[in-house]
């Protein structure tokens, strides 16, 4: 496979869990200095997972955010939680997007095939079914195993394993064409 799908995750250590716990607490400089630290990563997370809807979903991502972080219990995972909030929201955004433009599977080989051909690999990703992007974007560009991949899509290890293996040959055949 041409390229590197893999980088240097961003899980934002310097975020301070004090922090989280003073915007929990309702103390507004707080959550907007929290809300600040998180957008980079919650867009970079949407526009991977969703890029047709990538504005929409870091929204809608950082509304639920805000909306649920009382709820957090462990401010030092902070960017666990976080992670699960944007991609559960990403890919409903995504899926969504889908079906408003009744895109399907061979479209989009179609489309990649054209003279223009991709520019990188997020544009192949973006050619990628959704169920077979989150789980190569968790993997590849987020370092996530298969099993954190499970847990935070809430499906059987198992049925990870068999989307990375479809998704890993579909991105293949969507970056050779």
């Amino acid at each position: 496979m041409a390229g590197n799908l893999r980088e240097v995750p961003a899980y934002f250590s310097h975020v301070d869990p004090e922090n989280v716990t003073a915007a929990q607490r309702g103390d507004a400089l707080a959550l907007d200095r929290l809300l600040d630290e998180l957008a980079p990563y919650v867009r970079r997370l949407c526009a991977r997972i969703a890029p047709a809807a990538a504005d929409d979903a870091t929204q809608e991502a950082l509304l639920a955010v805000f909306q649920a972080l009382p709820s957090l219990r462990a401010p030092e995972a902070i960017m666990t939680w976080v992670r699960s909030v944007t991609v559960r929201t990403a890919i409903r955004l995504a899926r969504r997007h889908d079906l408003e433009v009744a895109t399907d599977q061979t479209d989009l080989v179609r489309h990649a095939s054209s003279p223009e051909g991709l520019v990188d690999i997020d544009d192949a990703l973006a050619r990628l079914p959704v169920s077979q992007r989150v789980v190569l974007v968790l993997r590849t560009r987020e370092g996530l195993s298969e099993q954190e991949i499970a847990t935070t899509l809430g499906i059987p290890t198992g049925t990870v394993k068999s989307r990375l293996h479809r998704a890993r040959a579909a991105f293949r055949e969507v970056w050779e064409s």
